[in-house]
């Protein structure tokens, strides 16, 4: 008989309590749970699409998600929580566009942060190696060019015997 992994078995244990929490919001309250799904369902996508083991796109989308959501399950624990009510809201064009568009920037945000984080990064990495080539110089200068001299030669060395191409500007 096999035995069964601890990740599968996570799995299960999470799929029990998602499945417990649901039934019972669906009998205590249903409303909500109306509106929740319906206004949801763009991060179940999310969810689905994404592959990465961290779920980025799952964040993102569901984060900003929930804010476009939350109004409107406000607004039915306020006024009346009711079936016809929530069924009144999710058939309200003007609600769904609300929550689905929120979800529509979770996803701008997740496509467009990341390459504007990697130029940042790129744009510190380089004013380092301007910092370090000037302290470089001025200990050169200091030195002597006969230490730059060995360090050249060992840095080349060392770009030889790697297979990529580094950027010397």
């Amino acid at each position: 008989m096999s035995e069964t992994s601890p990740s599968t078995k996570n799995n299960w244990t999470k799929t029990l309590w998602i499945s417990g929490v649901l039934t019972l919001l669906a009998i205590i309250s249903f409303p909500t749970l109306i509106i929740f799904i319906a206004g949801m369902l763009p991060t179940g996508v999310a969810r689905i699409c994404d592959r990465t083991r961290q779920k980025y796109a799952t964040l993102c989308v569901g984060g900003l998600n929930i804010c476009g959501v939350f109004p409107y399950i406000m607004q039915l624990w306020v006024d009346n929580h009711s079936v016809a009510a929530a069924l009144n809201i999710i058939s309200d064009l003007f609600a769904l566009l609300v929550m689905y568009s929120s979800a529509s920037i979770g996803w701008l945000m997740f496509i467009a942060i990341p390459p504007v984080v990697s130029t940042f990064l790129d744009v510190l990495a380089q004013r380092r190696v301007n910092a370090l080539r000037n302290s470089q110089k001025d200990i050169s200068e200091e030195w002597g060019t006969e230490v730059a001299d060995k360090a050249n030669k060992l840095d080349s060395a060392k770009t030889v015997m790697s297979p990529h191409k580094t950027d010397e500007q």
